[in-house]
């Protein structure tokens, strides 16, 4: 009898949990895609629907969610990874009329894909565990089987669990998550991003200390990367990150972050006495110096970024880069749940679109990705609505 009276109250305990984090984050529908008046963009932008069945919820949720995720353009087709699913679906565009007029699975059966790119006839796909490449010959925007070969095997168990490369000077770049918060890592291919030939031979560690880059990208002989720093310090510490990565760098992750401040888990008796004094303690361990490039609001996940050099957007954003922040899941007042544009002269850092998260502090979406076509046009992944919008200068 006592038994079952506290398996009883285990039972309402577990329910109390459930509603309070309902309450929290006051669970609702995701977004009507015919009614996006609550996006907020900068005078003279529209925004749209261009892509709206890959929702993997009828609700917006707190925490990562596995839907719609990073997407490449190639020949008027759009391939996005729905990671829950285990697949790469092509959404094809052939008139330029800004609606799919098909939709495919371009290939599936994979382990929580998260990006695809293509160079010199190869369509490359990073899963959990492992990099494969396909080949799409008659161009038919479905992948020939017979061609899929597995080229490197990933670390795939524990902490973040996606995968991001890309093809940068006839390499293949591979960014992969710590898997923990904060912790020394045992593989050091976790929290770093690798290089290793387009076959996949001859891997080696790029940078390190990077805990989280889930997305990287390539301007100006320079490779700029997205940093998701460590949990737990609080609500405005450590400062989320964007990197310009630099071959053997370390950057820092676990021991310190931002601009070389200790991790207090990591401190030495001196360091950790005068941070114990109210010290910013501005120093880090020998060989971990290489100081972030721009601090970002702390727990706003930055994911995807890109840089616009289109016609589309007026002048002044030319050169701009755009990055999508999925937004926190841990912290007292919610931040994040936007796309900012970043002046790399000045470094500053604005809105460019919000409303997922509303002054209630409702979650009703979660930007992953941006991509721009060939003309500039802005497009959006949110894994949590599994819409892909398009956002557009109309003046």
């Amino acid at each position: 009898m006592k038994k079952s009276f506290i398996i009883i109250l285990i039972l309402i305990a577990i329910v109390l949990i459930i509603i309070n984090t309902a309450n929290k984050y006051t669970i609702k529908p995701v977004v009507d895609e015919d009614d996006l008046d609550f996006i907020n963009l900068p005078e003279g932008f529209k925004i749209e629907t261009f892509y709206d069945n890959l929702r993997n919820s009828k609700f917006s949720l707190p925490g990562p969610n596995n839907g719609v995720r990073m997407m490449l353009f190639h020949e008027d087709t759009v391939f996005v990874a729905v990671m829950k699913n285990g697949y790469i679906i092509a959404l094809e565009d052939k008139n330029r009329d800004n609606k799919v007029e098909n939709s495919k699975i371009f290939i599936s059966n994979l382990e929580n894909p998260h990006n695809i790119e293509y160079y010199q006839g190869y369509y490359y796909i990073a899963e959990q565990d492992k990099v494969i490449r396909v080949k799409d010959e008659n161009n038919d925007n479905v992948a020939d089987l017979e061609t899929k070969e597995k080229i490197v095997d990933l670390p795939s168990s524990g902490g973040h669990f996606t995968r991001t490369l890309k093809i940068i000077k006839d390499k293949l770049f591979i960014s992969i998550g710590s898997s923990c918060n904060v912790c020394s890592e045992e593989d050091e291919r976790r929290a770093s991003i690798q290089v290793c030939e387009l076959n996949g031979d001859k891997c080696k560690t790029y940078a390190s200390g990077l805990r989280n880059s889930v997305d990287f990208t390539y301007h100006n002989d320079k490779v700029y990367a997205t940093e998701n720093s460590r949990d737990n310090l609080g609500n405005d510490i450590p400062h989320d990150e964007i990197n310009i990565i630099e071959e053997n760098n370390n950057y820092g992750w676990p021991y310190c972050y931002s601009n070389n401040i200790i991790d207090s888990q990591f401190a030495t008796p001196i360091q950790e006495k005068e941070l114990k004094e109210g010290k910013v303690v501005e120093y880090c361990l020998p060989n971990f110096e290489t100081p972030s490039f721009i601090d970002l609001q702390a727990h706003s996940a930055p994911l995807g970024l890109a840089f616009n050099f289109g016609d589309d957007f007026p002048e002044e954003y030319k050169g701009d880069l755009f990055v999508a922040y999925h937004g926190s899941w841990n912290r007292k007042e919610k931040t994040g749940y936007k796309i900012v544009s970043i002046d790399l002269e000045t470094k500053e850092v604005s809105d460019f679109v919000a409303g997922w998260l509303t002054e209630n502090e409702d979650v009703i979406g979660r930007p992953v990705d941006i991509i721009f076509d060939k003309e500039g046009i802005m497009y959006v992944s949110d894994d949590n609505a599994g819409i892909i919008y398009r956002i557009w200068y109309e003046g």
